[in-house]
């Protein structure tokens, strides 16, 4: 699988991780804490020297904890700024070159389109990307996001190909399209499944003897499928169904974020609850009896992975990442992307069956304890970095 010629750089790497500079590239600091943080803890452990660059919002004092540099960086989110994204590209050159780290983890879409162009430029040894999903702009059929898509396509191709490149992908699907769609090879890509569950943090409970209630912790975007959870709300109400459909989570600069006056107004006609952000989230799964994510295509949803951990059936899309954790009449119901009528249906069955729910409910936990607990990716990933340190100093190495 050989990943590097770096012999330029192989000398300074050493053979662990200890000692070794490590820089994540991460948009905003809350996503850092809520889908790297235990990872970062677990370098520092390790004795390597870890910093995060991102945009510092609530969470800066959190990373600092834990013993993680931080440095501010405001990447521009909704990439329709051609001048303020240069400056972005500019500004990480300058990043890279000055905190010259030995490993860069680039998390998402437009970090690793940026973050791997500028390890390009400034020849960083060892290049790992992580993305979570495909995101708006390969959901999208928009003209903005179709030329985006193709353009990206192109650079990530050039990008990821490169020699000490490896990119981290949460699901199959996404597996193959890299390959087959983007020219992408199949030794620059691994399967990492997601980026864990705190089983301890997010326990069983037993479910309240209240009105059922689905919840959908998401950040508030149209493909995220909340317009059709709606609708299949309404279509619930319509029937006399005894459920609450609560949704919990931020609206964002993505594109595809719903409007605020558009959430108040449902949450004023009584339609679903809108509870927007919120921190406790394991309180959140022991209030309700069902989880509910009708995405469009996901990599591998961490929304999920904490209600299989809290033991909750689910009802999800039967798409990429949603079905990893989702499991037809095992952890809960699958139904197509975009099918209210469908959703509704799911949501009806499971809130009419507590029998049912329960059943699913262990099982899911169960799955989440043999496969997706947190300590098995953040030792996948620091065995990951391990062996690309070892490529990088024997660049002649081929396995």
């Amino acid at each position: 699988m050989g990943y590097f010629n770096g012999a330029n750089v192989a000398g300074s790497l050493g053979m662990s991780i200890a000692d070794k500079k490590i820089l994540f590239l991460v948009s905003e600091d809350w996503y850092f804490c809520s889908h790297r943080l235990e990872l970062g803890r677990a370098l520092v452990k390790q004795g390597a020297n870890v910093s995060v660059a991102t945009r510092i919002g609530k969470h800066r004092d959190e990373i600092i904890r834990a013993g993680i540099n931080v440095i501010p960086f405001n990447l521009a989110r909704s990439g329709r700024n051609p001048v303020r994204d240069l400056l972005n590209v500019f500004q990480l050159i300058w990043i890279y070159f000055s905190e010259r780290p030995h490993i860069v983890h680039h998390v998402a879409l437009k970090p690793t389109l940026y973050g791997a162009f500028a390890a390009w430029i400034t020849r960083r040894p060892i290049v790992v990307n992580a993305l979570g999903g495909m995101g708006y702009i390969f959901i999208s059929n928009s003209f903005f996001a179709r030329t985006v898509r193709t353009l990206s396509g192109l650079a990530f191709r050039l990008l990821m190909n490169r020699p000490n490149s490896l990119t981290i992908l949460q699901n199959p699907d996404d597996i193959a399209l890299y390959q087959e769609n983007i020219g992408v090879l199949s030794q620059n890509l691994i399967q990492i499944k997601g980026s864990g569950v705190d089983l301890k943090k997010f326990a069983p409970s037993a479910e309240p003897d209240e009105v059922p209630v689905a919840v959908c912790v998401s950040r508030m975007l149209w493909d995220k499928g909340i317009g059709e959870l709606v609708y299949a709300a309404r279509i619930l109400k319509e029937r006399g169904v005894e459920l609450t459909v609560r949704l919990v989570g931020p609206t964002d600069a993505n594109p595809a974020s719903i409007p605020k006056k558009t959430l108040d107004s449902w949450h004023k006609q009584g339609i679903v609850e809108v509870a927007g952000p919120q921190t406790d989230i394991v309180g959140e799964y022991a209030k309700a009896h069902i989880a509910v994510l009708p995405s469009y295509r996901e990599g591998l949803p961490k929304s999920l992975l904490e209600a299989a951990a809290c033991g909750r059936p689910m009802v999800a899309s039967d798409v990429p990442g949603c079905r990893e954790v989702c499991r037809p009449d095992e952890t809960g119901l699958l139904v197509p992307a975009q099918s209210v009528k469908l959703l509704a249906d799911a949501l009806e069955k499971l809130a009419s069956d507590k029998v049912l729910r329960q059943k699913m409910g262990v099982q899911a936990r169960a799955i989440a304890e043999a496969e997706f607990g947190i300590e098995a990716v953040i030792a996948a990933t620091t065995d990951l970095y391990t062996d690309l340190i070892k490529r990088a100093e024997n660049p002649h190495e081929r396995s």
